[in-house]
């Protein structure tokens, strides 16, 4: 089969044929960086990375541009509340992003531009608009004229004339209301560039397409983002870039969004959950599982029951890679991916119906094991492997292996400093049988117990 996605911009599903054969461009909308991330800033890049690494397993060379947003409303807003400059905030959340998507298991961009060092591009950019008549300066700000460009509002479905108003659109110096920013003037304590219409920063919506334009081409793949994104976000970009002359995105992908108790997950409704946080409750690999699991379009309902049974299931996978391995040698992932895995893929990334082979894959796994059919065993582990592994879940890929061990050893340093303080108190009460049984119980289990004149310290066996 061919790679079929959803555009929206059509509102159908298209075979994805890229503009140059065994390539790929993808964009991203990437985080605007005033705080750290929640659970729902994050399932955006989990599913383009289940993307990437689809169009990875088919032959394409993909480059994957994910901007950062450091010139923002919110970043200037939060620098003020804090009385720092707005680059504090900016890099401090950007690392924060940056670490969520790593402990996620998520490849790294190609390349991840920060809006605030493509100043230059997005000036470029006013100015090709100033001059083919659809944008015009105006007390300071610049301003995208949407009434010179009559296909306005297809990837939204949303008419011009129909727009409710916002807090943008009341801004005085506009010609209409559904207008919007492209230039902002200089504001006292904010920071500013020069430009040939005053002093300002840039808007929001001009920074994508700058940047977009700057390390893909004028026209590219995938643009892809959370649906809270298509208006006026992306009906922005796609207006402004094309009225600049550039063709622009072939498909645009948007994912669904996180919600809690119905509503949008976001900071202002309060209801955030700091992916730090919610690593404390599960591992990074189960997040995944249950940011991943469902179809990218679909709204997933955040809760603790939600979260437990994606645990529960992902456990069962590693469950059965770990017993396989253990009977029969650790598996090496197979060349191909089963046919009915790739159908499900191919038909629109449909990882829930990819996932279902997956588990009737270890189903029969399981009763391999049971029966003591090796052969079996060695075989669908394999294919297990395999699968897990274009989703970004193989328990035994070089990333989630490292945390894994990494997590193991914690526990283990836990458990032998109880029994040591156990020791050092049986020798303070002069009982020294005890004292020696400890030691030797955890020598027999593997550790080696060394009393320093710092007290005791203890290695591995194996570590010797």
């Amino acid at each position: 089969m061919t790679l079929r996605l959803y555009d929206t911009n059509t509102r159908s599903i298209r075979d994805f044929t890229p503009l140059r054969p065994g390539q790929a461009s993808i964009y991203l909308c990437g985080p605007t960086v005033q705080a750290p991330p929640h659970v729902g800033h994050v399932r955006s890049m989990v599913n383009f990375d289940i993307l990437r690494r689809w169009l990875e397993r088919g032959g394409h060379r993909v480059t994957f541009c994910q901007n950062i947003t450091d010139i923002e409303d919110k970043v200037l807003a939060r620098a003020g509340q804090e009385g720092v400059p707005f680059w504090v905030v900016a890099q401090r959340n950007e690392r924060a992003f940056a670490e969520a998507y790593d402990a996620l298991g998520c490849q790294p961009p190609t390349v991840a531009p920060r809006a605030s060092g493509h100043v230059p591009e997005m000036i470029t950019l006013i100015r090709r608009l100033v001059d083919r008549g659809h944008a015009y300066p105006a007390g300071g700000d610049v301003y995208f004229d949407v009434s010179s460009w009559p296909e306005y509002g297809t990837l939204s479905g949303q008419r011009p004339d129909q727009m409710h108003a916002s807090e943008e659109h009341l801004e005085p110096a506009k010609r209409r209301p559904e207008d919007f920013t492209l230039w902002k003037g200089a504001k006292p304590g904010e920071p500013f560039w020069d430009t040939p219409w005053g002093p300002g920063r840039p808007g929001w919506h001009l920074e994508c397409s700058a940047m977009a334009e700057r390390y893909l081409g004028p026209a590219f793949d995938i643009h892809g983002g959370g649906l809270d994104l298509v208006f006026p976000h992306h009906e922005n970009e796609i207006a402004q870039s094309e009225a600049a002359g550039d063709p622009f995105a072939s498909y645009w992908l948007h994912n669904g969004l996180v919600t809690l108790a119905g509503e949008k997950m976001s900071k202002s409704l309060g209801n955030s959950l700091l992916v730090t946080r919610v690593c404390q409750r599960v591992r990074p690999v189960e997040l995944r599982y249950f940011l991943g699991a469902a179809h990218y379009r679909s709204t997933i309902e955040y809760s603790e029951e939600a979260l437990a049974e994606a645990v529960a299931a992902y456990r069962r996978l590693e469950g059965f890679i770990r017993r396989a391995a253990e009977r029969v040698g650790e598996p090496s992932p197979a060349g191909l991916v089963p046919e009915p895995f790739a159908q499900a893929m191919d038909d629109d990334l449909g990882v829930p119906q990819a996932l279902a082979v997956v588990h009737n894959a270890v189903r029969q796994g399981n009763t391999a094991l049971a029966d003591g059919d090796h052969a079996t065993v060695g075989r669908t582990a394999a294919e297990v492997r395999t699968m897990l592994g274009v989703l970004g879940l193989d328990p035994f890929s070089p990333a989630w292996r490292e945390r894994r061990e990494t997590g193991l050893r914690e526990v283990v340093d836990a458990l032998v400093s109880v029994a040591l303080e156990q020791r050092t108190a049986a020798r303070a009460r002069r009982d020294y049988a005890a004292a020696d049984a400890i030691r030797d119980r955890l020598a027999a289990a593997g550790v080696l117990v060394e009393d320093t004149p710092d007290g005791p310290r203890w290695t591995l066996r194996d570590e010797v």
